[in-house]
């Protein structure tokens, strides 16, 4: 169920779905890890409670930015995939691992830091466009024509 809208301002609205500290994870677990089943999400690092992990995915469904479907082979297997609106996100999620790179990494000196953080640090924007792209790509999904 949807939540109810605290006010009209757009960044409260989009705080009111977003906010939350798993749905921005959810996204990045499907967006970057790859991860489109229940069991995938139960079994990462984050060690989300299944019961928070349903409500949370069903309310994801609800505002759009994940499909609930079937794995075609297997109709027991739900599959969660990031719609266009999900996939949109890819440049909030760029920009908050890029906050948390410059001012979080003191407080948390164990930060990954690898090859795809410096593409992020070089090019923001080229990097949030790469994740898309590659996401879109390995579900054989059409490429966003820019007009």
């Amino acid at each position: 169920m949807l939540p109810d809208f605290r006010c009209n301002c757009p960044f409260t609205s989009a705080l009111d779905i977003l906010g939350d500290k798993w749905m921005l994870v959810i996204v990045k677990q499907i967006m970057v890890e790859g991860k489109e089943t229940f069991k995938e999400f139960t079994e990462s690092d984050e060690a989300i409670a299944t019961n928070i992990l349903s409500s949370k995915l069903k309310l994801l469904e609800e505002a759009g930015i994940v499909l609930k479907t079937q794995r075609p082979n297997n109709k027991k297997t739900n599959l969660y995939l990031l719609t266009d609106q999900g996939l949109a996100l890819a440049p909030l999620l760029v920009e908050l691992a890029s906050w948390s790179d410059s001012y979080l990494r003191g407080l948390h000196p164990g930060m990954a830091n690898g090859a795809e953080l410096e593409l992020l640090r070089k090019d923001k924007a080229a990097f949030a466009e790469h994740l898309a792209k590659v996401y879109r790509e390995k579900r054989g999904l059409a490429p966003v024509i820019e007009p």
